[in-house]
């Protein structure tokens, strides 16, 4: 994928009172390049348990390919492009969201747990434009993804 229409992708997952911090940052890890810094912020629930926000923006170019390239194990690929036009926003965002537990056990599966958000390249900044460039980056990651399969199983 030579061009990557994105601007940036944020992920973000809330770690609650009975979670293991380690183990969310684990599972929010498995879409981050190697060494990519987590940010952290504190805040409240409603009945006072501390809950912790984990959240990183990559905007750069090699770390936006390293996070298309694990997103590309997703399953149900087909589904989220089938479902462009509601996970699209006027804005241009591209929003769904990862199962944490499966993340950390290092699947990507479409779920509850992690926020995954992409500023798509839409010129003109149109929600139209903005997902057609969302789906061609998701059918370019089922293509890759394919060929990898073909490449470990061959």
């Amino acid at each position: 994928m030579p061009h990557i229409p994105l601007h940036y992708v944020d992920l973000r997952t809330f770690c609650y009172a009975t979670e293991d911090e380690k183990r969310v940052e684990s599972a929010l890890r498995t879409l981050l390049p190697d060494g990519f810094e987590i940010e952290r912020a504190e805040s409240e629930g409603h009945y006072g348990d501390r809950i912790l926000v984990l959240s990183a923006r990559v905007e750069n170019a090699d770390g936006i390919r390293t996070v298309l390239a694990r997103l590309a194990a997703i399953e149900e690929g087909d589904r989220l492009v089938s479902e462009l036009d509601e996970r699209v926003t006027e804005n241009t965002e591209l929003f769904f969201r990862v199962d944490k537990q499966a993340a950390f056990q290092g699947e990507v599966v479409i779920g509850e747990g992690i926020t995954v958000r992409a500023k798509v390249e839409a010129y003109p900044a149109t929600k139209e434009a903005a997902v057609e460039n969302a789906r061609e980056v998701l059918e370019e990651l089922e293509a890759e993804s394919g060929e990898d399969h073909e490449e470990a199983s061959g």
